[in-house]
């Protein structure tokens, strides 16, 4: 267990990813439709930070990508509610700063280089394969969510984000089986359950589904 400060960190992040999904979940078992809470892009976005780390530490390069693609997306529906501007300095200077920061900390400090990431030697490339689509698929639901909230101009999940996240977590599920990460499979088992029962409240709620 030489490895725990490591998995200690994934956790951490998901536990946060898991509050955010907790916190959208009560608010809409509470109203019996899909809300989003401020809450959930707060969240999302010190998970993402925590969570891009552990996929550094971890040489997981499909982890790291995933992160990377939709932290802005986090920061812009932040925007579209309004509430940037209303987070305090010290909130803002983490999410502006951090990817300046593990940028130079890898390039000028890091044990690591970027080819030792890439390159994961110790991991089939079928393996690196599967994670990669994996992430794609999943990550894509926020650049859909973005698109519909960019055209709606305000923030809200639609039914494509809660089916490209079931689909994309079971297939990160898979992954972290033949990583035997057991941070993705605590994650992905959990946040799968929470999105089938999102579909369910679009599905019967009385308005209209969100399409794009």
């Amino acid at each position: 267990m030489e490895n725990w400060p490591i998995f200690a960190i994934g956790f951490l992040a998901q536990l946060l990813f898991s509050a955010r999904l907790i916190s959208q979940w009560f608010l809409s078992e509470k109203s019996k439709e899909v809300e989003t809470p401020v809450l959930f892009w707060k969240l999302s976005l010190l998970a993402s930070i925590l969570l891009f780390t552990y996929g550094y530490l971890r040489d997981d390069f499909a982890i790291m990508l995933g992160q990377f693609l939709i932290y802005g997306v986090y920061w812009r529906n932040l925007s579209l509610m309004n509430e940037w501007k209303n987070r305090n300095i010290f909130f803002k200077g983490l999410v502006i700063i951090f990817p300046f920061a593990i940028a130079a900390y890898i390039t000028f400090f890091g044990t690591q280089t970027w080819d030792d990431v890439l390159r994961s030697e110790n991991i089939a490339g079928w393996i690196i394969a599967l994670g990669l689509v994996a992430q794609i698929v999943y990550t894509s639901r926020f650049f859909y969510q973005w698109y519909y909230s960019e055209v709606n101009q305000e923030s809200s999940l639609p039914l494509g984000f809660w089916v490209l996240s079931l689909i994309g977590s079971s297939l990160l599920f898979t992954y972290g089986i033949f990583r035997e990460d057991p941070v993705l499979m605590a994650a992905h088992f959990f946040g799968a359950l929470i999105y089938m029962r999102d579909i369910y409240l679009l599905k019967k709620s009385n308005k209209p589904n969100p399409q794009a």
